[in-house]
């Protein structure tokens, strides 16, 4: 395990990254201070900038939502989300046609037919009692425990229905304050006995989907490329599971366990007792990107 202070440090031994989006460089309401600049310094030494997100969101919502962040477009070249690899999933039929919809109504743009396909699928948003499967973007509310759905879960189980997960998080910190997102959704209705999709990290189709975003751009190899990102059980487990170098960002998910300070790094005693505890394997440590 290194602990580095800066990704400039590092950033010479690598063609390209994936960096995950909440957590690393920006906190859900507002950018890290100095990680859009460390991005931006990387892809003017030529470095490539893929951004990888377990947002339900198309690429180009998500483009939209981190320019309110202050997230510039100088800082990446590309963008990969769950969504669109869950989309296309959805729009070839994964769930079947009439889908029942456990999420915000802010993510309706996740039911417009990604380009990339030229005969999608027609998919109709319909009452639980009617539907052939379960999209999942996110729950009601935030905030509410996951079991609350619980009714609706066992009626999708009963009747056999899958349930397709667009973004495999289970929680995130929104500005500090912490909340759940589909994949816990998505873990309880496994628990439960249902089949569950997934698209996003840390599972094979975004990374693919990734790649052939970077691959547009440039030719770099596996052995080149550095996963970015602070969730164990998505980022992290991601990057090891595609045998991608990791740089574990502990000042995210685990900033209290860790004691990482915005800016500072980690305890390293403490580092070392959580990533044990959570089973993260990781080239290198920062406390937050700068």
């Amino acid at each position: 395990m290194h602990i580095i202070s800066a990704l400039s440090e590092i950033s010479d031994r690598y063609g390209a990254m994936f960096v995950d989006l909440w957590g690393c460089v920006h906190d859900g309401v507002q950018a890290y201070p100095g990680a859009v600049e460390a991005l931006r310094a990387y892809r003017q030494s030529g470095g490539k900038v893929i951004l990888v997100t377990n947002s339900p969101r198309p690429r180009a919502g998500v483009a939209e939502q981190i320019a309110e962040m202050d997230v510039t477009t100088d800082a990446y070249d590309d963008i990969a989300t769950s969504g669109d690899s869950a989309r296309v999933a959805m729009f070839t039929g994964a769930v079947g046609e009439d889908v029942f919809h456990i999420g915000p109504d802010f993510d309706v743009g996740f039911f417009e037919p990604p380009a990339i396909l030229t005969d999608p699928a027609p998919i109709r948003r319909v009452p639980l009692d009617q539907a052939q499967g379960v999209v999942c973007t996110g729950p009601f509310d935030a905030f509410a425990d996951p079991a609350t759905l619980r009714p609706q879960l066992l009626a999708a189980k009963t009747r056999g229905l899958k349930l397709l997960c667009a973004n495999p998080d289970i929680v995130v910190d929104r500005g500090g304050v912490r909340e759940y997102c589909a994949g816990a959704i998505a873990e309880l209705y496994t628990e439960m006995g249902g089949v569950s999709l997934y698209f996003g990290k840390p599972h094979p189709p975004i990374y693919d989907l990734a790649r052939r975003r970077l691959a547009r751009i440039a030719d770099v190899p596996d052995s080149s490329i550095l996963a970015m990102g602070d969730g164990p059980a998505t980022d992290a487990a991601g990057a090891m599971g595609e045998d991608l170098d990791l740089l574990f960002v502990s000042g995210g998910l685990g900033a209290r366990e860790t004691d990482t300070q915005v800016g500072g790094d980690p305890d390293p005693a403490k580092l070392e007792r959580y990533m044990a505890e959570t089973g993260v394997v990781a080239s290198y440590v920062i406390g937050t990107l700068r």
